[in-house]
Parts: structure tokens; sequence; C-alpha cells
């Protein structure tokens, strides 16, 4: 007996057209960023590559237009570590595409030793939530103008490890914890979903956020066998009757196959018109921790991360 493989992003995008669309990808140059910029520039959609380095994008560009002769794609350096950085991105992208139909925000960091960005935000905090939260202001008038555009946020079940502490959300007060602060910057993910798309659903954009399911990409560079073995053992801070507990060691799916649900996100007629949702395994899954999706403190982290960017 056969056992079903996973989709793939490519699965995805068989039968659909985005001839005319442009779709908008941070950390586009490796693992899932790289399957769903293919899989996307496949189904025709202009694809604007964002990422730190010029070589990388190059190369990545080059190698969807050979798998894909008449492909559609750009590139503009991003680095979401940057306040600077992320503003000169922001603005290349926008005179790219002067609409935007779907912006991926797929680039983050995991599990990193204690650092910070050049602003001196926590490193995970500040790239996965506060880069992508700035990213995401600039590009909003590009967004609207698509009158139907989609967020598609990469969060991930690691949310269910932590709150946002939103009076040290930079870890100026505590003894920093690795795995505490990607499952905050991960949380803070989801409730910039929740107010991103409170805010602008009545412009046509909507957001979503994603859990790709434990991938197997260089985020886990930093990671130790310890730490492999510690992961299994922490308790989540808010478990819910939905959350499963992975074996990380064992429970590993390809890069192509983690990028089906980001890519459905962004492709799916099922979505037309839905937003602050959670998506895995290419479905919605209804229920997920409360502080998570807290129109309160989605709120307050919305006024915070408005502060800290300024």
């Amino acid at each position: 007996m056969s056992v079903p493989t996973a989709p793939t992003a490519l699965d995805m995008v068989d039968g659909i057209d985005l001839d005319g669309k442009t779709c908008v990808i941070t950390g586009a140059t490796s693992g899932l960023g790289r399957e769903s910029a293919r899989a996307l520039a496949v189904a025709g959609a202009h694809v604007v590559l964002a990422a730190r380095s010029p070589e990388a994008l190059t190369d990545t560009a080059d190698r969807i237009r050979s798998e894909t002769p008449g492909a559609r794609v750009s590139a503009a350096r991003l680095d979401l570590a940057s306040l600077a950085g992320v503003r000169a991105g922001a603005e290349s992208i926008g005179r790219i595409a002067p609409v935007i139909d779907v912006l991926m925000n797929n680039a983050g960091v995991m599990f990193t030793p204690f650092g910070r960005t050049a602003n001196g935000f926590e490193m995970q905090f500040g790239t996965n939530h506060l880069g992508h939260f700035e990213l995401t202001r600039l590009l909003t008038p590009q967004l609207s103008a698509a009158n139907g555009a989609r967020v598609v946020i990469l969060s991930s079940d690691g949310h269910t490890m932590a709150d946002v502490d939103l009076d040290d959300p930079n870890w100026e007060r505590r003894s920093y914890d690795k795995f505490l602060a990607y499952g905050a910057s991960k949380t803070a993910n989801i409730l910039h979903m929740v107010e991103l798309d409170r805010r602008l659903g009545d412009r046509g954009v909507r957001a979503c956020c994603v859990h790709p399911g434990v991938v197997a990409t260089s985020l886990a560079r930093h990671m130790t066998r310890d730490d492999f073995a510690a992961l299994n053992d922490i308790t989540p801070a808010r478990p819910s009757a939905e959350t499963e507990r992975i074996d990380v060691r064992h429970d590993f799916v390809l890069p192509d196959q983690g990028a089906a649900t980001q890519v459905w996100a962004a492709v799916s007629p099922e979505l037309t018109g839905v937003g602050s949702v959670y998506l895995a395994d290419c479905r919605i899954r209804p229920e997920l921790v409360p502080y998570a999706v807290d129109p309160d403190r989605a709120a307050q982290l919305w006024d915070l991360s408005e502060s800290l960017c300024s």
C-alpha cells in the first residue's frame, strides 16, 4: 500500500492563472520563499523577489527564468533587521510594483543566539515581526491599489510557546530564552494579522497566517542536538486541543511541501474575501490559543510597533 505524498507548492497552482498579478515574497532566495516564488512564476505571476543578498537574488531569478521560460521575475534588496533597509527595500519594491496582489511575508530567523537588530530590537522580534510590520505599512498603497490583495504572513505553531511581553518585547529586563523569544515573535505575527485585517479589510486587503510545518531548511542552522531534544520538552504556554506535539527530529517535510500552504493561501479561490485566519495543511485551522488572536492585544501590539518603528 502506497503512502500518500504531501502536496507541493506546484500542486497548489495547478489550473491557476496569475497572468497580470504581482506577488512580492520576502526571503525569496532560499527554502520556502524560493519554492513559493517558483510556483507563482509557473502560474504566470510577476514575482518580486526580496532578500538581503544581491548575489542570491540574481542566482534565484536566473534559476526561475531558466526553469520557466518567459517567467517575469524582478528583485529588490531588503534587510528586515534594519529599518533603513526596510524603507529602502519598500521604495524599490514600490517602483517595481505599483500594484501588489500578494505580499508574502515569508522571511524569518529562528532560535537565534541573543542579538539585536541595527535599531536595537531583539533579533527574532525585530526581524520576524517589526521588519515585516514596517514593510507592510509602507506597501499599503500598493496593496490597496490591487482591489483584492492578500497578505500572507508566515507564523508557526511555535507561537504556542510564548505570548508577546508588551512591556518588554525586546528582552531588556529578562534573561533571554531563544525558544520563548521565537514563540513570542510568531505570536506577534498572528496578532499583526488580526489587526492588519481589521484595518485594511474595507480596502480589499485581507491577511492570513500560515504554519508551514516543520520544514527542512537552513532556519534550523542555529540549533544543536541538545536544542532539538529541549524543544520537544517545552510545554506550550497555553495548550490547545488543536495543538499536536510535533517531534522536530522526525516530522520534517521538504521545502516544496512546506511551501504548499502559503502558496495555497496566495492563490486559492476558496480564500477570496477571507481574512484573519490561520492556515495549516492547506486548510483553515479554527482554534488557536486565545492570546494569539485577542483583538485588544493585537491593537496594543500595533500601537507599540508603530512607536518602535517611528
